[in-house]
């Protein structure tokens, strides 16, 4: 959406030169307002306490896996085929789990992210035209669509502000 704003935006721009010298701009970074809000920090706190169990559980079968994979390299030309077939096989399962596990959690974590994300998008675009009304903008543009931006054009701070009321 913030790209095709951007296109938009841009195209706009090229076609009408003449008017662009009337057109007054902000610059915000969507991205760092929101996640330096006192509700990422929150969400930030709560998916922290939430998945810890779960990535404890993902370090012990990393360090699990580890531990079988040192033990192979040091131990293992002394091993007879028997137990080196065993220790493999433990090994793989544990590289198996850890990867299920480290998956699992990754997917559980952005989904939380993205529905997040979702939950304050309203946020975002009230507090994003309440700054258009107040500086008296034409349009506002993401910071990520913007090569150079004077201080005075960069709303971010205020973005952020307006997103912990």
């Amino acid at each position: 959406m913030f790209r095709l704003t951007s296109l938009l935006v841009a195209a706009l721009m090229l076609a009408s030169t003449a008017a662009a010298a009337d057109t007054k701009i902000g610059v915000v970074d969507l991205r760092q307002a929101l996640f330096s809000s006192d509700a990422a920090k929150a969400f930030s706190d709560t998916l922290k306490k939430d998945f810890s169990a779960d990535e404890a559980k993902v370090r012990d079968a990393q360090e699990a896996a580890r531990k079988l994979k040192e033990r192979l390299e040091k131990d293992g030309a002394m091993m007879n085929e028997s137990e080196r077939n065993k220790l493999t096989g433990e090994f793989q399962d544990k590289v198996k789990e850890f990867n299920y596990l480290k998956q699992k959690l990754d997917n559980t974590v952005s989904q939380r992210k993205q529905e997040f994300l979702d939950k304050q998008r309203p946020e975002v675009d009230a507090a994003v035209k309440e700054l258009l009304k107040e500086h008296d903008l034409d349009l506002i543009l993401p910071s990520e669509a913007v090569v150079y931006v004077k201080s005075e054009m960069n709303l971010t701070s205020e973005l952020l502000k307006k997103l912990n009321k």
